[in-house]
C-alpha cells in the first residue's frame, strides 16, 4: 500500500476547501470495501477525507412521512434504531444481516451505496423501495443511481448525505449466502407502496442482487405481482439466465432460477397475516427474523 494523506474535516465548509485542494481524494466512509481495495493494490488514492465527524451525515429521523437516514449511520446503528425498526422493519433485519459484528459496526449506508458492489444488500433494499438519495448537489431516484457494475450517479466531488424512504405497506429482503463472505449469491427484496387514493392496487417492486452484472429491477416479477397478489401470480416465471452471470460460486442459470424461488418464498410470506409478537420471545424474533410485513 503507498502512502498517502489522511484528514478528517470538522465542518462541510472543511470538507469543500479539501476538495477545491485536492479533487481527486477519496472519501473514506467506513473503509470496510476501500480499504481492502487500497491493500490489494486495486486502489491508490493520494488522499483519504474521513466523513465520520460530519454532523450532516449522521442522524435518523422520522419527518414529513419519511424515513431519513444519514449515509455515515453505520449498519448496526440502523439495525439498532427504534425509529428504523417501526418505521420499516426490512431495513433493520437487512442490517442486522450484513457481514459480522465488526463490519457492521464500522461500515455504513452511504458507503455501501456509494461502493454499489453486485452483491451488496443494500442496493438492493434501497432500489425495492423506491428510495430518494440525497447528496450535496441535487435529489437521485433509487432507479437512476444505481448504474452497474461498481459505477452509480455520484459525480466527481458529489457527496451522499442521506436517504429517504416513503412508507410501505409490506416488505422484505432474504439473501442466499456466500458460505466464506456473507455477501449475496443471490439476493431478493420485495415491496408493496401505497399509490395515490383512487390509483389502483398498490405498486411492486421487486430488485434482485447477486446476479453479476449489479443491483436491478425485475420488471416481469413486479407486473405479475401488481395485477394478482400473491406467489401464484409467479407460477411459470422464470428469470431469464442471460440475467446471470456465472463464477466459482455458482452457475448463472442457478442464479435465475435462485431469483424466482427466493421471490416465491418472500411473497408467500408478505401474504401471511403478522406474526404474533406477545409470547415471550416473539418480539426479538420479529426484529430479527430476515422476513416479516413492515409497518403501512
Amino acid at each position: 500500500m503507498q502512502d498517502f494523506a489522511y484528514v478528517r474535516p470538522q465542518s462541510m465548509q472543511a470538507l469543500g476547501r479539501l476538495l477545491q485542494a485536492q479533487p481527486e481524494a477519496r472519501f473514506l466512509a467506513g473503509g470496510q470495501s476501500l480499504l481492502a481495495a487500497m491493500r490489494l493494490g486495486l486502489s491508490a488514492p493520494a488522499q483519504l477525507i474521513d466523513l465520520q465527524d460530519l454532523p450532516e451525515l449522521h442522524g435518523i429521523a422520522v419527518r414529513d412521512k419519511g424515513l431519513h437516514i444519514g449515509a455515515m449511520q453505520t449498519h448496526a446503528s440502523i439495525a439498532q434504531s427504534p425509529a428504523v425498526r417501526a418505521f420499516c422493519p426490512m431495513l433493520a433485519a437487512l442490517a442486522a444481516g450484513i457481514a459480522d459484528q465488526q463490519v457492521r459496526s464500522v461500515g455504513t449506508l452511504g458507503g455501501a451505496l456509494a461502493h454499489n458492489d453486485p452483491a451488496g444488500c443494500w442496493p438492493a433494499g434501497v432500489l425495492a423501495l423506491g428510495a430518494t438519495l440525497l447528496t450535496s448537489q441535487r435529489q437521485i431516484a433509487a432507479d437512476d443511481f444505481f448504474q452497474g457494475l461498481f459505477c452509480t450517479a455520484l459525480r466527481p466531488g458529489e457527496l451522499l448525505l442521506a436517504v429517504r424512504f416513503e412508507p410501505a405497506l409490506a416488505a422484505a429482503y432474504y439473501k442466499q449466502e456466500q458460505a466464506a463472505s456473507r455477501f449475496a449469491l443471490l439476493g431478493v427484496a420485495v415491496a408493496r407502496l401505497p399509490v395515490a387514493r383512487g390509483a389502483g392496487q398498490a405498486r411492486v417492486r421487486v430488485a434482485l442482487t447477486g446476479l453479476g452484472p449489479g443491483v436491478r429491477r425485475w420488471a416481469a416479477a413486479e407486473q405479475a405481482l401488481a395485477a394478482q397478489w400473491g406467489a401464484a401470480a409467479l407460477d411459470g416465471l422464470q428469470l431469464p439466465a442471460t440475467a446471470a452471470l456465472g463464477d466459482v460460486h455458482a452457475g448463472a442459470d442457478y442464479r435465475a432460477h435462485l431469483a424466482g424461488v427466493l421471490c416465491r418464498r418472500l411473497v408467500s410470506r408478505l401474504s401471511q397475516p403478522p406474526a404474533p409478537v406477545n409470547t415471550r420471545h416473539g418480539l426479538l424474533q420479529r426484529f430479527l427474523h430476515p422476513l416479516f410485513r413492515s409497518s403501512p
